[in-house]
């Protein structure tokens, strides 16, 4: 496999240029957005924090901590537990449709994919790329296939192929393949293309939930 990633020097500092500059522009831009967010979460659930972070895997199966806008209640992770046999995807990922831990706002947020924003600060730091594979949690990691663990060969990312298309109306393999499609065949113009298809995402996508 390692053969079909494209390693491309040039490629790849270019990339990483883009995600510095990128994610510096979408802090500074959106700073509204964080704001009226942050009131609106407080406003919602004054007691819990504005921020979720959690601990992802990343290229080489290195740990980062992910950051997100709260969309769940306090204890969220506590309750998963109890949810699992309800799950709406195969394979080594959990999603729900009408999850009962979303609050109001999280609702509106994870639709718009607002919540996603607070990982420009991951992009910036250089755990994450613009666009790559989702990073999985640890649970995920360590159901994957020697084939699955493909998906950590390359900086994860804040969209993909997955995520700016089908995202929840496709399965687990699906997505998989999705992610090593895009780990072959990567380049610039490639990631452009996912950025803009990822915009109009945030305008709502009936498979985001």
């Amino acid at each position: 496999m390692q053969d079909k990633i494209n390693a491309n020097i040039g490629y790849l500092r270019f990339k990483r240029f883009i995600d510095i500059i990128g994610s510096i522009i979408g802090l500074i831009i959106l700073s509204p957005v964080f704001i009226v967010v942050m009131i609106l979460i407080k406003v919602e659930d004054p007691r819990g924090p504005i921020f979720f972070k959690q601990v992802r895997v990343g290229k080489g199966g290195s740990e980062f901590y992910m950051y997100k806008f709260r969309s769940m209640i306090v204890d969220a992770e506590e309750k998963l537990g109890e949810l699992l046999t309800l799950n709406q995807v195969s394979g080594a990922m959990f999603k729900m449709k009408d999850d009962p831990r979303v609050t109001r706002i999280g609702r509106f947020i994870r639709k718009t994919s607002i919540d996603e924003l607070p990982q420009l600060w991951n992009v910036f730091k250089g755990e994450m790329s613009l666009v790559g594979p989702r990073p999985p949690l640890l649970r995920e990691v360590n159901e994957y296939t020697n084939y699955q663990m493909q998906r950590l060969l390359v900086t994860p990312g804040c969209t993909g192929i997955w995520q700016a298309s089908a995202r929840s109306s496709v399965g687990f393999e699906e997505m998989v393949e999705m992610d090593l499609y895009y780990i072959r065949n990567r380049n610039f113009v490639l990631d452009v293309k996912i950025i803009f298809k990822t915009i109009t995402v945030l305008f709502g996508s009936k498979n985001a939930f």
